[in-house]
């Protein structure tokens, strides 16, 4: 079975696909991990990961194809896989199946995790961390239960990652909708996409999933 995860920076993709993997035995292709992996291996893969990324610009989509295809010709891969951050364009997308193809393989099932742009600015852009523990907090959410004190170490230090900044988290939702929303009607022609509601907790959501794969297996 291989499934590919939708959704915005922040819906809880990587959350998800790591339940995905612990409850079907599936494997977990996360874009920025196989990335990072390979520039650290010093791999030929890695190396024109790191020309690309050193320059600013995105990772050739052949380059992407090229890696996932390897990957996918590794033993431990053949009992399928859940990507998580590509395809990002309908390029991508065709390209993939194009790849799968050639491998007499297909994707089964494309899930989208659907989430409130203001309510998803609200979760991420209210997160903080201790910067000596690495506790997690959020404004709305999670305080500590004394103000400015965390909870596990007592540290009065914290800190907020640029990535959760209001600002950030807009701009990588205009980047979605703009460059990954439109591949939704390439799924949905082909009777692959469903939807969840990714508004609701961590463990509703991996309910809704099962229960869609449960229907459709």
């Amino acid at each position: 079975m291989n499934i590919i995860l939708l959704g915005p920076p922040g819906a809880g993709k990587g959350t998800q696909a790591q339940r995905l993997k612990e409850n079907y035995g599936l494997m977990h292709l996360s874009t920025g991990d196989m990335l990072r992996q390979e520039i650290a291996k010093g791999s030929e893969f890695g190396k024109a990961i790191k020309t690309s990324v050193d320059a600013g610009q995105f990772v050739p989509d052949d380059v992407m194809i090229d890696l996932i295809a390897h990957l996918l010709d590794q033993p431990e891969y053949r009992v399928g896989v859940i990507l998580d951050g590509f395809p990002r364009t309908e390029k991508q997308a065709a390209a993939l199946d194009v790849m799968l193809k050639s491998k007499k393989m297909s994707i089964d099932h494309v899930i989208e995790i659907k989430v409130d742009d203001e309510a998803l600015v609200k979760r991420i852009g209210g997160r903080y961390m201790c910067s000596e523990c690495g506790a997690c907090y959020n404004d709305f959410s999670k305080q500590p239960r004394e103000e400015g004190v965390c909870d596990v170490c007592g540290s009065s230090d914290f800190m907020r990652r640029v990535d959760d900044k209001e600002e950030t988290v807009r701009a990588r939702l205009r980047i979605y909708r703009q460059e990954t929303m439109p591949i939704i009607p390439y799924y949905l022609e082909r009777g692959l996409l469903r939807e969840v509601n990714g508004m609701l907790g961590i463990d509703r959501v991996s309910e809704q999933i099962n229960s869609l794969l449960e229907r459709l297996v």
